[in-house]
């Protein structure tokens, strides 16, 4: 479908599915097409001290990078590995879910590559997917095994680990915090780093987004349902602002095949729906950023979307 930005405001793609959200919802603001011509667009991160945002396109394998002051998009890492989820970590440094390799991978200043984990007991990740960095140092990732199942996103391999999430301690040992998650993707902490909210995107009969209390050492208690996508919708990346709203890329499951699920769906700490961004293509991650990090960029299937929020990402 193609996109036909608003004349009008409020945009008609935000939808206000409950009154907190007019508070999330800025009435001038519309949604924006920055880059469009991919394949699968994933793993958005803001580099607000160079204003610019990087994002990948993994079956191209390729890393793009979209300019804040010229508008101008351009590609930042080819070949990237079928790189998926980026972060940064606490020095600033680019750190990479890579599906080809897998293995997690962090870009020094001088723009060489560090690996920082690729096995756990002695044998391969399956294909890290989506990563966060702690207060702490610690690195935090998803290890699905997406990318070992054909050739679109990686390669045809065994999968020797269980669907785990893992911890990457500040000293560098390699924990392996969750196993019983089928299909483990988005990952993001609460506000305070009190909770982390994790998506099961093969969970039955719908996906969900769970969150765990975060203990000492990385250890995670208290699981508790936050989202259950019944709609047919499906979750994918998340990101989380100031207030714990929780931003979330959303589509169909595939099973109920919707246009109306396409974009991206706003939830209260709670798990009550309260606004949907609609794209007209499927959103798989999104961040935020800009100078102000108010502004909210969606990596969405064939294209990289933006919007001004009324809120602030969490740093």
């Amino acid at each position: 479908m193609t996109f036909i930005p608003s004349l009008r405001y409020p945009d008609p793609a935000i939808e206000v599915l409950n009154e907190n959200f007019l508070g999330l919802r800025l009435y001038s603001a519309s949604v924006e097409q920055l880059a469009t011509g991919l394949r699968w667009a994933e793993g958005p991160v803001w580099f607000g001290d160079g204003r610019y945002l990087l994002w990948s396109d993994i079956p191209n394998d390729r890393i793009l990078r979209w300019d804040d002051c010229s508008g101008a998009t351009s590609v930042f890492r080819a070949p990237s590995n079928n790189a998926n989820g980026h972060a940064r970590d606490r020095e600033g440094r680019l750190v990479s879910c890579e599906h080809l390799t897998r293995r997690i991978t962090r870009t020094e200043y001088d723009g060489s590559v560090t690996v920082l984990a690729d096995r756990f007991d002695g044998k391969r990740l399956n294909s890290p997917n989506d990563i966060v960095c702690a207060k702490d140092g610690a690195i935090w990732f998803t290890d699905p095994s997406f990318g070992i199942a054909g050739h679109w996103e990686g390669e045809p391999a065994a999968q020797e680990l269980p669907h785990a999430v893992y911890r990457l301690a500040p000293g560098g040992g390699l924990q392996q915090v969750l196993t019983d998650l089928k299909g483990p993707n988005g990952l993001a902490f609460s506000p305070d780093e009190s909770e982390l909210y994790v998506v099961e995107s093969r969970a039955e009969p719908h996906r969900k987004l769970w969150a765990y209390r975060v203990g000492a050492d990385g250890a995670l208690t208290n699981k508790r349902l936050v989202i259950d996508a019944a709609d047919g919708g499906a979750l994918d990346g998340i990101a989380i602002d100031v207030e714990g709203h929780i931003w979330c890329g959303w589509g169909s499951n595939g099973r109920v095949p919707s246009e109306r699920l396409d974009g991206v769906r706003v939830f209260d700490p709670a798990g009550k729906a309260l606004g949907h961004i609609h794209l007209p293509e499927r959103c798989a991650n999104l961040c935020f950023g800009g100078a102000k990090r108010n502004r909210l960029f969606m990596a969405a299937s064939h294209s990289l979307y933006a919007l001004y929020v009324n809120v602030q990402g969490a740093a």
